[in-house]
């Protein structure tokens, strides 16, 4: 690794972390074949066990592994999301939820919330719906600010299309939902909505 870890290939940072191969096949040509099966990095982390340990020479240390590397990059954004206790770099906030959100299959929507010094108090997901939506209920969102007396928040969902373009409904959801929210003196930073390859913000496209 002479040109640092940036420079490996995915099979050869996968086999870093599973360690061995088999008695028939080296460590990469294992990580290549997970690779192959699995069409990619994300759906191999984001299988059942039972799919991957149906690969020939992954048992559960192997699969451990696998799983240990997504908690630990999941916790590596998690800390990086906050400088000082606070949130100040919005491209990790997005690579946080991107990480959180992305791999579902159906719709959640989630919400940051943040006190007045945007620290972060938690993070929640809501709202789950089908591949074409979740029903947000502004009434909810209100109830769990007031619960985790919150200055203000950050929504985030995903589209399981792939497709990080905002919707009609959701610019309308967002308007409704800063409506509401500004009652209780609640602010809303920022709604992210995470697609495959791309995470747009709202703030930066100016729909706030």
């Amino acid at each position: 690794m002479q040109c640092g870890e940036s420079s490996l290939t995915d099979a050869e940072l996968l086999a870093v972390f599973l360690g061995t191969g088999t008695r028939v096949q080296s460590v990469i040509d294992l990580a290549q074949q997970l690779l192959v099966e699995f069409r990619g990095l994300r759906r191999l982390l984001e299988a059942e066990i039972s799919q991957v340990m149906a690969v020939p020479g992954i048992g559960p240390a192997k699969y451990a592994a696998l799983r240990a590397t997504l908690e630990l990059t999941q916790r590596y954004l998690e800390s990086a999301v906050m400088k000082d206790g606070a949130i100040t770099d919005p491209s990790t906030t997005r690579r946080y939820v991107s990480g959180r959100l992305r791999h579902y299959e159906r719709e959640v929507f989630a919400c940051l919330y943040l006190d007045n010094q945007h620290r972060l108090i938690m993070f929640e997901e809501l709202f789950f719906g089908t591949i074409d939506g979740a029903s947000v209920h502004p009434r909810e969102v209100v109830k769990r600010s007031l619960r985790h007396n919150a200055a203000a928040v950050i929504f985030a969902h995903n589209h399981p299309s792939g497709v990080a373009e905002p919707s009609q409904a959701d610019q309308r959801i967002t308007r409704k939902l800063i409506s509401v929210l500004s009652l209780i003196d609640v602010r809303l930073l920022d709604h992210i909505v995470v697609g495959d390859r791309e995470v747009v913000s709202f703030a930066e496209r100016g729909l706030l």
